[in-house]
């Protein structure tokens, strides 16, 4: 049965790299399934910087949706460093709704969608035999978003990263590049 990890903490506090860290040390061939698009320059170069920063045997899948179908793709033994939790709701936020009002209605829906999809991962990944691990933004601890949009985003990582962390075998939060292990209740 594979294993999930959980990394989560706030921007730059060293979630990427500690999770890095924890593939280094399994062993194992490594996939990196990145979810975000980069839609920018500035965006472009950091991409770029990331991908010339891992070793070169690392394979990069870009999945910035679909990423139970690229979990399910990638070699059964290998370590995977999902990188992040928080683009692929953005991105699938994004996708049913683009940016505009959103009714109670239809949150709700996108919730539940969403949480189909991380049950299928979570799924997908407790068959395998490597590992998982997820990497998250914490945006529950700062100042509540002044927009709706931003409030249903908030909500809908929130509960999703519960789900991932309640799934996982371990989690860590990063705080200025410390990490700090999270225990089960």
């Amino acid at each position: 049965m594979g294993k999930i990890f959980f990394v989560t903490g706030g921007a730059r506090s060293g979630k990427s790299a500690f999770a890095e860290r924890l593939a280094v040390r399994s062993f194992r061939s490594v996939a990196y399934l990145a979810t975000m698009e980069p839609r920018d320059e500035e965006l472009q170069d950091r991409v770029a910087r990331h991908r010339a920063s891992r070793p070169a045997d690392w394979e990069t899948i870009e999945a910035p949706l679909a990423i139970g179908d690229a979990l399910g793709g990638v070699a059964a033994d290998s370590c995977v460093i999902l990188d992040c939790l928080s683009l692929w709701v953005t991105n699938r936020l994004l996708e049913e709704h683009g940016d505009g009002e959103l009714s109670r209605e239809a949150a709700t829906a996108i919730e539940e969608r969403l949480d189909q999809e991380l049950e299928n991962v979570i799924a997908i990944a407790k068959r395998r035999d490597g590992m998982l691990i997820m990497v998250t933004n914490e945006v529950g601890s700062g100042v509540v978003p002044p927009y709706p949009l931003g409030r249903i985003y908030r909500d809908l990582l929130g509960r999703a990263n519960q789900r991932a962390a309640r799934a996982a075998d371990r989690a860590w939060l990063l705080v200025a590049g410390r990490a700090l292990e999270l225990t089960a209740d």
